[in-house]
């Protein structure tokens, strides 16, 4: 039987999310990867419950998460009866919903019809009595943000969620849903968008929209899809996601411009004493960000992304020569 590692609390940093009275895990775990229907139980459950013996306290998923989809889900309800049942009021769950998830009209996007129905499936599959975060995945052109907006009202007010957030939305999109979330009366506590060192537009034009209202980040793929990491520092392994014909990471996207970027933060990352994707993980950290969420195949990745929270801080000489590689 899994028992908790009594100094769990003792190393992470736990951040305010917004201005809301929710705390996360300076660092989270996400199932987008490696917790589907291929993947093993013992492995999964290691991967889980070493994150949480670090500190680790809110793990990400999604409705869609696998393969298959719905897989994610799944296996996080067996960790959760088999695992974790006694630490439930110690976790914060979230998921989503707004990508294809099943067949017909009423299987994706943003209508009520597909918000609720969906997050209904996730509860099920979990085991679950409500999630402690559920997000609207990304915005959609074709309901009306009301309806949306309405959905996610819905959602907390039934006890379903305890707080809700958004996915993907553009800084005016952000400010849209929020405005319509507070005149419901429930807040829009958190949003969740891609940032790392090689991606940072889109969340740079977003700080401003979410400071002002109020709302937490939770960035996801803060190591680019491996980018970001030792992995193809000289060149493309044969058993790397890019040269696995992935729709995230393609070949031609390594270009050897990109790669000399990449070799002259790794130098940058071992004069701190750190991995480049220590260092990568702690950078998305050194602004406003609530948390980052560390994708993972094994424990010992969980283990030494957390061991870099020991050195967050940045000289200026090395934020100016980081931001020189990547402007170059």
């Amino acid at each position: 039987m899994y028992q908790a590692n009594e100094k769990r609390y003792s190393e992470m940093t736990y951040n305010r999310c917004g201005k809301s009275g929710l705390l996360l895990s300076a660092m989270s775990l996400g199932m987008w990867h490696n917790f589907g229907s291929a993947a093993t139980y013992a492995n999964m459950a290691e991967m889980v419950t070493t994150a949480f013996d670090l500190g680790i306290t809110h793990f990400d998923l999604a409705n869609n998460y696998g393969p298959v989809p719905g897989s994610a889900e799944e296996n996080m309800g067996r960790i959760l009866r088999r695992e974790l049942r006694p630490y439930r009021d110690e976790l914060i769950i979230s998921t989503k919903a707004g990508y294809e998830m099943w067949p017909g009209p009423y299987g994706d996007h943003g209508s009520r019809k597909y918000l609720i129905a969906s997050l209904d499936q996730s509860l099920r599959r979990m085991g679950l009595e409500y999630v402690d975060i559920f997000y609207h995945h990304r915005p959609d052109p074709d309901t009306p943000m009301e309806e949306t907006a309405a959905a996610l009202d819905q959602i907390v007010r039934s006890g379903k969620a305890l707080y809700v957030g958004v996915s993907n939305y553009t800084p005016e999109q952000t400010a849209k849903m929020a405005g319509l979330m507070r005149a419901l009366g429930t807040p829009l506590t958190v949003h969740q968008p891609r940032y790392n060192m090689l991606d940072r537009e889109f969340f740079e034009g977003l700080e401003e929209t979410l400071a002002k209202e109020g709302m937490g980040s939770v960035c996801f793929c803060p190591l680019a899809q491996g980018l970001l990491t030792d992995r193809y520092l000289h060149g493309i392994p044969a058993d790397s996601r890019a040269a696995s014909a992935s729709p995230f990471l393609s070949e031609n996207r390594i270009t050897e411009e990109l790669l000399a970027k990449v070799r002259a933060l790794a130098e940058i990352a071992r004069n701190r004493g750190q991995t480049l994707a220590q260092m990568a993980t702690v950078w998305d950290l050194r602004n406003s960000l609530t948390s980052v969420i560390l994708g993972a195949s094994r424990a010992s990745q969980i283990t030494e992304n957390v061991a870099a929270l020991q050195n967050r801080k940045f000289s200026q000489d090395e934020l100016d020569e980081i931001d020189r590689i990547l402007k170059a």
